[in-house]
C-alpha cells in the first residue's frame, strides 16, 4: 500500500482509545518511504500519491502528513470559529505532540495566535515561531475568522530542548539570489537556521519569488544528508507550478496548485517553474543544518 491514512485520538488519561470522529483533534497521514530505483517507474497517480501533499488546510482542523523520511511531519492548522489543537497520538506514542519533537510555524493567512503552555504568541502574515521539545500544550487561533490565520508547520524529532522564539520576518536572515536575466530573481528568508536561533535538526525559512521570475532553486541540487518539503502558496488565480523531481538522471515532475506540499527525498532533486511568481516554504531535516551542504547540478545534465 502506498500510504495509510490514520487518524490521531487520545483521550483524557493520555491512553489511546478510538473516539467519536466529530471529536478528533487532527488528521494525521502516514506515508512510507520510496526507493529511487523504483519511483523511476511510477506513473503520475504513483508520484502523486507518494509524494504530494494535496490538502494542507481545512477549517477548524489541522491536516498533517507524517513521512518516514527523516520523520518529518507537514500540514497546516487552520483555526476559524474555534481553537485547534495539537496533542499527543498513537501514531506517534507520545502524551503530548511535542514529546520527543521539535516544531517550525509559519503564518501564511490574517492575524492568529499560538498557545504554548499558555503563553501566546501574536503572529501576523509572514510571522514564524519556533517550539522547542517538551513544550505539552499547543492551541492555535484566528483572531478574525472572516480572515483567519492559516498555520503552515513543520515538525521533526529533537534530542534537546531549546526556547520557543519568534521570529518575525524582519528578523530572518535575507538571501537575495538569481536574476531577472535567469528569471529566478528571489529572496530566500531563513527563519529557523544557525544564522538566526539554535534547533536540533529543523531548518525553515520562506522564499519569495520576484514578479516576473519563476524558477526556483535553479540551478537545482540534492543534498543527500537531509530531505525536504516545500510548500506552495501565494499562486493567484488559475496558476500552477510544475515540481521538477527524481534523480538528476531520471527526472519527473508533479503539477501542483496553490497551498499544496510536496515531499522531496534526500536523493531528489526539487525545483520547480511555476506559470506565475509565487512563495513557497522549504523546512528540511536531516543529518546537519549546513544550508550550503548540497550537491549541485549543471542544468545540462539533468535528463
Amino acid at each position: 500500500m502506498v500510504f495509510t491514512k490514520k487518524l490521531c485520538y487520545t483521550d483524557s488519561k493520555g491512553t489511546f482509545e478510538p473516539i467519536n470522529k466529530e471529536d478528533i483533534p487532527m488528521q494525521l497521514t502516514v506515508r512510507q518511504p520510496s526507493a529511487s530505483e523504483d519511483a523511476k517507474h511510477y506513473t503520475t497517480e504513483r508520484l502523486r500519491s507518494e509524494y504530494l501533499i494535496e490538502t494542507v488546510f481545512a477549517p477548524d482542523d489541522a491536516i498533517l502528513t507524517y513521512s518516514h523520511f527523516d520523520r518529518i511531519i507537514a500540514g497546516g492548522v487552520m483555526p476559524v470559529s474555534k481553537s485547534v489543537e495539537l496533542v499527543g497520538c498513537k501514531e506517534l506514542a507520545s502524551d503530548t505532540f511535542l514529546q520527543r519533537r521539535e516544531m517550525g510555524v509559519i503564518n501564511i493567512g490574517g492575524k492568529g495566535k499560538i498557545a504554548v503552555d499558555g503563553v501566546e504568541y501574536d503572529l501576523k502574515q509572514y510571522d514564524g515561531l519556533y517550539v522547542g521539545m517538551g513544550a505539552k500544550t499547543l492551541s492555535f487561533t484566528s483572531d478574525d475568522p472572516a480572515d483567519p490565520a492559516k498555520f503552515y508547520i513543520n515538525t521533526c524529532p529533537a534530542h534537546k530542548t531549546y526556547p520557543t522564539v519568534k521570529i518575525d520576518i524582519d528578523k530572518a536572515n535575507k538571501r537575495p539570489l538569481g536574476s531577472v536575466e535567469t528569471c529566478n530573481k528571489r529572496v530566500i528568508n531563513q527563519y529557523i537556521h544557525p544564522a538566526v536561533m539554535q534547533s536540533c535538526q529543523l531548518c525553515m525559512g520562506m522564499t519569495q519569488l520576484a514578479p516576473g521570475s519563476n524558477w526556483n532553486s535553479m540551478p537545482c541540487h540534492t543534498h543527500e544528508r537531509r530531505m525536504e518539503v516545500y510548500f506552495y502558496f501565494d499562486l493567484k488565480d488559475n496558476n500552477v507550478v510544475f515540481h521538477m523531481m527524481g534523480e538528476p538522471t531520471e527526472t519527473r515532475h508533479l503539477l501542483m496548485h496553490n497551498e499544496q506540499a510536496v515531499i522531496s527525498p534526500s536523493w531528489s532533486i526539487h525545483t520547480g517553474v511555476g506559470t506565475s511568481n509565487y512563495t513557497f516554504i522549504w523546512g528540511m531535516c536531516g543529518e546537519n543544518q549546513e544550508f550550503d551542504d548540497m550537491d549541485n547540478i549543471d542544468p545540462i545534465d539533468l535528463r
